[in-house]
């Protein structure tokens, strides 16, 4: 709204007077639009939603996981040492420990082909800890491996499958 000059009062300290509401008026009103711009364009609105952040990483670890797949096939030397640590027995369980020992065996010990007797050839044995409440030990499970010296064409290997596991 103008203000027409001949309407403003002629004594300096009423100009004064009106000059500073005016300007503590425009202060106001200055600092509310910037408290809108802030709202509106502030930090807040300029973040991602964290769906469309994850979308950014998800492309990142594919491209990594590309890159991975290439170098391991441009170089199997690399990949190698890898598969024997991944392979390798991270430690055997301490000697300390009380050990239950299962022999799984199989029945009969005849080839199968040429009814010859089976002799062992070797056996797996696998560890794992039990744990009973306060007490440990260690479950050994023998499986004995047989092989046939007459044949020899024959590891023994059909008369494992009557064996329990």
């Amino acid at each position: 709204m103008p203000v027409m000059a001949d309407a403003l009062p002629d004594d300096p300290g009423t100009l004064k007077a009106m000059l500073l509401a005016e300007r503590a008026r425009t202060e106001r009103l200055e600092q509310i639009i910037k408290e809108l711009q802030r709202h509106r364009f502030g930090r807040r609105a300029e973040t991602l939603p964290e769906d469309q952040m994850l979308l950014g990483l998800e492309d990142a670890e594919q491209i990594a996981a590309n890159d991975d797949a290439q170098s391991e096939e441009t170089a199997p030397t690399e990949r190698a040492p890898r598969a024997t640590r991944r392979c390798m027995n991270r430690g055997s369980l301490p000697a300390h420990l009380p050990r239950i020992e299962t022999l799984v065996d199989i029945d009969d010990r005849t080839c199968p082909c040429c009814r010859g007797m089976l002799h062992r050839i070797g056996e797996d044995v696998s560890e794992r800890l039990d744990i009973i409440p306060a007490q440990l030990r260690v479950l050994v499970v023998h499986r004995p491996k047989y092989g046939c010296r007459t044949c020899g064409g024959c590891d023994g290997a059909g008369s494992r499958a009557g064996a329990a596991n």
